[in-house]
């Protein structure tokens, strides 16, 4: 058997297609896509009135979706200045510089990568009475428009440069964008300091290596800045608490809910509470990716409406944050509906709402609640919600409720994913069944009842102390797309390490004594099937030990070195 007739092949096509590191606007677009400024025209309505930097290529249909995704709804009632986040789906066919994607979402945590089918939008709008405009308001939104889930980090940037650009527009607006183009590309385990506006932020890109709710040792910038850097404690997290203060006795059920990607709708009061739950409901199931749909702030106008609203098929597996009352009609037919209101105290505790039947919703003024059939599998866990409701008695810090809420939602989906990370680990080839004169051996499938088999005593109950029916919910997550996507990822990555692994062997091995009583054709063969595996190593980066690829290198010229010369030729001709 020929040492080279591993699995798959690089896909045709998949050429480098890496930026130019010397273009313009490479170090701004490693942040962002571009920016944009979105303002209300009497006969066009919302109007996108800027997009910097200017070459940038939207489509219309992008375009469109920005404007609307850009304004708060008229129910809404935003005065003053209003922040929100939306995300929505590129159009076809356009490309991103994958090279650079690649490098930053190999050690990005799987949460944070790079997104490649969808932008995400954070807006900040302002609408003030001014008696020089016709319809008597200014209204005007900044949008930074971005792959990357920086939640956090870009509501600061638009903080300090929102209020500015709304005196000054335009140039103002160049001025950041050429700053933005200096900073440093966001590499993952790195703190950086990024100049704008005479501030400086310091924050630390988040890398998959990190301890998963650890707290990443801070490393400070050797040289004395002036201004002294603003630090952000984190790029992406929302203060939880806030988000799910009137749910927190509900809190198992919406997890389990994302966890299983069921429908979701949240009816909020404004685009803010919209955006900042639905972005905290994707983020209660970290460190496990939500594989499914999402859109922070949703309108009618969103080119998915339709696709989202239609009745003829059972509602998508997606999480969709509104304000518009029109959508308690348009989605009677949705399974899970959270109903939320302005936050009102009940004494000193925020009123938290209640568990509803769907046949309740019929109304335009649907009263606060969750209006589910949704029974959860496991048992409330009463010990946090006291903790919490004695902390706010307490008048403990958002911060400090946020952080306890966040060790607990880490701990219950560790507790639940371990379990499925130790059984999946089990299913890799030992290595020493790893030779270099056989095809990698293959990793075994996933069976579901030998899965279910090992909790008994290797379940989640090793590490919490929830109570219910977890072997259920485990059945449920085995139909949702987040154990689609988990599972695909964590065998790209075993696949990948076998890969290495064969390499590797095939490094230590005897190349030259295999040769020697072969054929031409052998020789020739196992050449074309060496350089198409160090090909793939390198497209993907592969993880090996230093020098394999370099020392497999040497050995395909020495081998054709000895090689007749027609031959020699051939397989040294580009």
């Amino acid at each position: 058997m020929n040492p080279f007739d591993g699995p798959g092949s690089p896909r045709a096509g998949e050429a480098e297609d890496g930026a130019d590191s010397r273009g313009p606007w490479t170090r701004f677009s490693a942040w962002l896509e571009c920016v944009c400024v979105v303002t209300f025209d009497l006969e066009l309505g919302q109007a996108i009135e800027l997009v910097y930097p200017q070459d940038v290529k939207l489509t219309e249909k992008e375009k469109t979706s920005i404007c609307y995704l850009s304004f708060p709804d008229s129910y809404s009632g935003c005065l003053g200045d209003t922040q929100f986040s939306f995300r929505l789906r590129q159009s076809v066919g356009r490309r991103a510089s994958r090279s650079r994607d690649d490098v930053y979402n190999r050690e990005a945590p799987v949460t944070l990568q790079s997104e490649t089918s969808h932008f995400f939008g954070y807006v900040y709008f302002r609408q003030v009475k001014d008696v020089s405009v016709k319809r008597g308001y200014f209204q005007k939104s900044l949008v930074l428009v971005s792959r990357l889930p920086y939640t956090h980090l870009f509501h600061s940037l638009l903080q300090i440069i929102a209020p500015e650009f709304f005196e000054k527009l335009e140039p103002c607006l160049e001025a950041v964008c050429n700053e933005i183009d200096q900073w440093p590309s966001p590499e993952p385990g790195l703190t950086v300091n990024l100049p704008v506006m005479g501030v400086v932020l310091q924050v630390r890109i988040p890398s998959k290596s990190d301890k998963p709710g650890g707290s990443p040792v801070r490393q400070t910038a050797k040289e004395n800045l002036l201004p002294a850097p603003t630090l952000l404690p984190t790029i992406h997290e929302l203060d939880l608490f806030r988000c799910f203060q009137s749910v927190l006795v509900h809190l198992q059920m919406l997890w389990e809910l994302t966890l299983l990607g069921e429908p979701l709708v949240v009816m909020a009061p404004s685009p803010t509470v919209s955006s900042e739950t639905v972005l905290a409901l994707i983020g209660s199931i970290s460190p496990l990716k939500f594989c499914c749909d999402f859109r922070p702030y949703f309108t009618i106008h969103d080119s998915e409406f339709r696709e989202y609203t239609t009745r003829t098929q059972a509602p998508p597996s997606v999480v969709l944050g509104v304000t518009n009352p029109f959508f308690i009609k348009t989605f009677q037919n949705w399974p899970h509906i959270v109903r939320l209101a302005e936050v009102r105290m009940a004494g000193d505790l925020p009123k938290q709402v209640k568990v509803k039947k769907l046949s309740k919703l019929k109304t335009l003024d649907t009263k606060p609640g969750i209006y589910t059939a949704y029974k959860t599998f496991l048992h409330k866990d009463k010990i946090l919600i006291k903790r919490l409701l004695k902390g706010i008695q307490r008048k403990r810090p958002s911060e400090a409720q946020s952080a306890i809420l966040r060790r607990h939602l880490l701990e219950l989906t560790q507790s639940f994913i371990i379990p499925l990370e130790r059984y999946m680990a089990s299913l890799m080839p030992l290595q020493r069944s790893v030779t270099p004169w056989k095809t990698p051996p293959q990793i075994r499938p996933f069976s579901q009842d030998e899965f279910m088999a090992t909790l008994e005593h290797a379940g989640p109950q090793l590490t919490s102390l929830l109570k219910g029916d977890w072997m259920g919910l485990y059945r449920k997550f085995f139909r949702s797309p987040n154990f689609d996507g988990w599972y695909r990822h964590r065998h790209k990555e075993m696949t990948q390490k076998l890969e290495s692994l064969h390499l590797e062997v095939i490094c230590d091995a005897d190349l030259l004594g295999w040769t020697k009583d072969k054929s031409e054709v052998e020789i020739v063969d196992l050449i074309l099937k060496l350089r198409e595996k160090l090909v793939r190593a390198r497209r993907q980066q592969l993880q090996v030990k230093d020098g394999v690829l370099d020392k497999l290198d040497v050995f395909i010229t020495s081998i054709i070195g000895s090689l007749p010369e027609d031959l020699q030729t051939v397989l040294n001709a580009p």
